[in-house]
């Protein structure tokens, strides 16, 4: 039986930014949910079978909530909006559209776009030390540094340490040109890159200079107490058991710790257990330690990395049966 149900997105701008350019958001909406979409006025119009009729107005009252928000539309969120509305929640997407991370120089606002982005800023928030685990383009970096960026400006903590284990460290790096930290600065880019993008470049050196920012490969944290700080270990995969315990216990007073990783990318020589895959297991029940696992479906990058990232995952899985 067809069911027809309307949706009033409250005017023509918002009208626009739902449909996006020559409808393209409408159409991947109809497609997705198996419908037929009109426009009338500013009220766009659903017909089809009942199920999936309520499914498309599910999603297009989220789609215009996020528009009015001041938030924009693409490819991938829109087809995410869906998968959440199949799988029954349809709320989170309205959680993931509440709160700001972090306001980056130029003042754009950095929101979690996808639930477990979402439940990932939430942990950090709520425990000391947090894991997040997951494969590249989830935000597992850039979050954490937004984080503690606002943490920083919040005046919850006196200062930021970032660090990496860098896995040439040994003979290979040896032979670079160059004083140490200019040959380990090509694994820390990604970390200068989040920290400009957040504080601007000048504010960004004299933090810098100050001491107040700190960016040293994982073998300068040895020996210390770091209290009052925020601290995250980046591309921690890299670490060996050894490593990973060395850094977990620096912890001090009113500090908090955040460790990303994506253990399908490890590094280590064969036959090295990465010490990010034994320090989630031996920690999971600890009490203000939190693990957050990202799938392929928080991928924020191309819509192409999530394909990646799961054609990946299929065959993966294949070879472990």
């Amino acid at each position: 039986m067809t069911e027809k149900l309307s949706v009033e997105t409250g005017g023509i701008d918002n009208l626009a930014k739902v449909l996006g350019v020559f409808d393209e958001n409408l159409n991947i909406i109809a497609r997705e949910t198996g419908v037929s979409a009109d426009v009338n006025g500013t009220r766009i119009e659903l017909s089809g079978d009942g199920e999936r009729v309520l499914l498309a107005k599910t999603v297009l009252e989220r789609l215009v909530a996020i528009v009015k928000s001041g938030e924009t539309l693409d490819r991938s969120r829109i087809i995410y909006c869906v998968e959440l509305a199949k799988e029954g929640n349809a709320s989170g997407i309205e959680k993931i559209m509440s709160g700001v991370v972090a306001i980056t120089s130029r003042g754009k606002q950095i929101k979690c776009k996808t639930v477990g982005q979402k439940t990932y800023v939430d942990a950090i928030k709520k425990n000391a030390v947090v894991f997040g685990v997951g494969p590249a383009g989830t935000g597992k970096t850039y979050l954490a540094v937004a984080t503690a960026v606002s943490a920083f400006k919040s005046k919850e903590v006196e200062k930021i340490i970032l660090t990496r284990p860098a896995v040439e460290a040994g003979e290979k790096l040896g032979f670079l040109p160059g004083d140490l930290q200019t040959k380990v600065d090509p694994y820390l880019r990604p970390l200068y890159d989040a920290l400009q993008e957040m504080f601007g470049l000048d504010t960004y050196v004299k933090l810098m200079e100050r001491g107040v920012i700190e960016i040293a490969p994982l073998a300068y944290m040895r020996g210390r107490t770091l209290s009052n700080a925020f601290i995250i270990l980046d591309e921690a995969q890299n670490t060996t058991k050894e490593q990973m315990k060395m850094f977990l216990t620096r912890l001090g007073e009113n500090a908090k710790m955040v460790i990303t990783g994506d253990l399908t990318q490890v590094d280590l020589p064969e036959g090295k257990k990465s010490g990010l895959k034994e320090a989630v297991e031996v920690l999971k029940d600890v009490d203000g330690i939190k693990t957050v696992f990202l799938t392929a479906k928080d991928v924020v990058r191309h819509p192409l990395v999530t394909e990646i990232v799961k054609a990946y995952e299929k065959y993966e899985n294949k070879d472990r049966q």
